[in-house]
This record gives C-alpha cells, sequence and structure tokens, in this order.
C-alpha cells in the first residue's frame, strides 16, 4: 500500500494566513524526507479555512522544494474551469515536476464556492463531465478538439506541447455514482474523499463496482483497486492520552466545520448527522469511526477496517488538518512512518519472526550456547597446561 496526504487544508480561520501556507509547504519537505508517496492540494474559495484556491499553484511551488514525492490536485474543479487552458497548465506542471504529477478532477466541492462564481450546484456534476472529456482528448490524443457547450467553446484547440509523461488522472469520489462512473469511462482512478464519514463509507462498497461497469459499458479496461486512493484523518502521538492532549490546541473548530460539511453527504443517503450538540470533537470523531486520535496501533486497525469494507485499495491518505500544533502534527506523520507503514505492509514481519526465534532458541538452546563457552575455556586452559 502507497500512503500520502490530502491537504484541502485545514486552518484555523484565526491564523496568520501567510505563515499557515508555508507551514504547509515545510509539512511537504517533512513529508518528502520521510518517505510518503504522494500529496495532494485541494481547490476552495469560501469558508475561511481551507485557504488554497489553485492547486497548480502549490504543486509549482512544492516542486522546488521536494525531490521524490509525487505532487497532485485533491482536486481541480472542473466545472469552474475552461478545459484547454486546464490541460495546458498540467501539461506544463508535469514538465516542472519532472514527472511526478497526479491530475485529481472533481466538480467542486463546496455550494458556495459554485454559487458565487453564478453557477448552480445542479450544474456541477454536468459540467465537470463536458470539461473531463474535452481535456482527456486535449491530454491523451493528438488530434485537434473542436467542441461546444453552454458554457465553453473549443475550435480546433491543440495544446502547442505535449506533457512530459502520461501522468495519472484520478477522480473524486464521494457519495453519488457520478465519481466512479467517470472514472470508468475513461479509465481514471479514484479518490474516494469522505471513505470514513457517515455517508462516505457506507458508499464505499459501490465506488468499484459502478467503476466497473462503466468501465465495461464504454470498453475500458476493468479498474485496478492498486489505483483506489481512500482519506481519512487521523492524529497519533505514543499514547491515546497524548493524541487527545495534542488536539485541544485546534480539532474543535475544524471539526465543527469539516462534520458540517460532511452533512451534506450523510443527508444524500438518508444518514443521521455525526454533529451533535453537548458531545466533545473527540467523542463525534471516534465515536463515528470518521477519525483516530490515538495511537499507531489505533491508525493501523482504522486501515484495516477500510480494506474490509472496500475490498482492498491502494493508497491511503491522511487528510491534512491543524488539530495539533505544528510540532505534535509533525510528529504524527513521524509516528505513522515509523510504525504504521511497516505494518500495514509487512515490512517488519520478518524482523519480529527472526526476533522471536531467536528469543525462543535462547529460552531452548541456552545450554548450548553456554557449553560451547565453557568448551572453549576448557581448551584453552587444556593447552596453557603445556
Amino acid at each position: 500500500m502507497r500512503f500520502g496526504l490530502f491537504l484541502s487544508p485545514f486552518h484555523s480561520a484565526r491564523a496568520n494566513t501567510t505563515r499557515a501556507l508555508h507551514r504547509d509547504l515545510d509539512l511537504i519537505e517533512h513529508l518528502d524526507r520521510l518517505g510518503f508517496d504522494e500529496v495532494v492540494f485541494g481547490e476552495h474559495h469560501s469558508g475561511g479555512m481551507e485557504l488554497i484556491p489553485a492547486p497548480d499553484l502549490f504543486i509549482a511551488a512544492a516542486a522546488r522544494r521536494t525531490e521524490r514525492i509525487v505532487l497532485g490536485s485533491g482536486v481541480v474543479s472542473l466545472a469552474y474551469h475552461n478545459p484547454f487552458l486546464t490541460a495546458e497548465r498540467y501539461a506544463t506542471l508535469d514538465h516542472l515536476t519532472n514527472g511526478r504529477l497526479l491530475m485529481g478532477v472533481g466538480p467542486g466541492a463546496l455550494p458556495q464556492d459554485a454559487l458565487m462564481m453564478g453557477i448552480h450546484p445542479n450544474d456541477q456534476r454536468r459540467r465537470m463531465e463536458e470539461c473531463l472529456d474535452a481535456i482527456m482528448q486535449l491530454l491523451r490524443t493528438d488530434d485537434p478538439v473542436t467542441m461546444k457547450t453552454d458554457w465553453f467553446e473549443l475550435n480546433e484547440a491543440i495544446l502547442q506541447f505535449k506533457p512530459m509523461t502520461e501522468f495519472e488522472i484520478a477522480t473524486v469520489c464521494v457519495v453519488s455514482p457520478s465519481g466512479p462512473a467517470l472514472a470508468g469511462k475513461h479509465n481514471l482512478s479514484m479518490i474516494s474523499t469522505a471513505a470514513t464519514t457517515e455517508g462516505g463509507f457506507a458508499a464505499l462498497a459501490n465506488h468499484m463496482s459502478i467503476a466497473e461497469e462503466a468501465a465495461d459499458r464504454y470498453g475500458q479496461p476493468k479498474p485496478k483497486r492498486e489505483n483506489w486512493r481512500l482519506v481519512g484523518p487521523m492524529h497519533i502521538a505514543e499514547t491515546r492520552e497524548q493524541a487527545e492532549k495534542d488536539v485541544g490546541y485546534g480539532m474543535d473548530e475544524m471539526v465543527a466545520q469539516w462534520l458540517r460539511i460532511t452533512e451534506v453527504w450523510a443527508a444524500a443517503l438518508n444518514k443521521p448527522s455525526r454533529y451533535q450538540e453537548g458531545k466533545t470533537s473527540i467523542q463525534m470523531v471516534q465515536e463515528s469511526g470518521a477519525g483516530i486520535i490515538g495511537t499507531p496501533d489505533d491508525a493501523v486497525q482504522q486501515i484495516l477496517r477500510l480494506e474490509e469494507q472496500t475490498g482492498g485499495f491502494g493508497t491511503y491518505m491522511l487528510m491534512g488538518h491543524e488539530w495539533a500544533n505544528p510540532e505534535a502534527t509533525n510528529r504524527s506523520f513521524e509516528l505513522f512512518a515509523e510504525y504504521v507503514i511497516p505494518e500495514v505492509n509487512r515490512q517488519s514481519k520478518r524482523k519480529i519472526d527472526s526476533q522471536n526465534g531467536f528469543f525462543e532458541f535462547l529460552d531452548e538452546g541456552r545450554e548450548l550456547g553456554a557449553n560451547a563457552v565453557r568448551q572453549a575455556i576448557a581448551n584453552y586452559d587444556s593447552r596453557k597446561s603445556f
């Protein structure tokens, strides 16, 4: 399994904007050193906490500060953008990152964003699909593209240079079938951004089957589970008590906004709201299974729970947040890299088996070793006597 960060990001609305954005870039450098596989940046235009309005800007900035980690959009909201300009920007980013690009696409998460641009939320998914159809032709074929909709027009459009690679494109999947259906139609990867929420967790069981049905309908290859990404929040420390103490820094403000956003998805599936007056943020997150505030062992169990629900996936992406202060947040990622990743990927199994075998041998064969030492001493003494 691969591991990454889904960085919307969530910052306190009271925080210094300049410092918050630079902390995000510092964190990406930290994850690059720790060996995380990828990080993607969101696009939001309201709410006061998710501060990145253009993921391509962050990809370009992070490319100069990192060496190996894949950088991507999580996601670019296609309903808001001209397809030609979007394809051109991401082709350029593929060169600037030296092929370390992942293009995540979606319709736009926040209805307020769309309304401010004069777009009705009911039109977002249609516009996304139209935009994506054009982008796939622009990026994946050498033919000029002519296409007209009620909101954009392309006339013999062709990019003046091709991307460096045929970089991966992934579509966001929440609770509606539109995301998985587009993944199947265009042979794209999937990012299930609400995997641990009430509505999102329930929808996981159908995401792959919807993508497979669409792939069969459009003559595309069967979707691969290793290209499926799931997103969820965690903060871990050496003990649960320490983790709960850490998140006192900023969890209440961020969870209040995050859980209210997820209520839309729960309502779409007639699921109960998990935002309950009178309960602490920790209680709401832990009791619903929406996130982990605990130890590396708790993190492992959450990932195994998601594997069981889905039947298998390829990448777990931690949701970026500042529930804890920067030092504790960095430590959480360090613990995740040190203990969670090796355990999930069974990288430590051979060492642990070797250690257990070593102790078992000592218990049973201690006398053999002692006798060998005694014999060496006796041999030495006998040689001295001559």
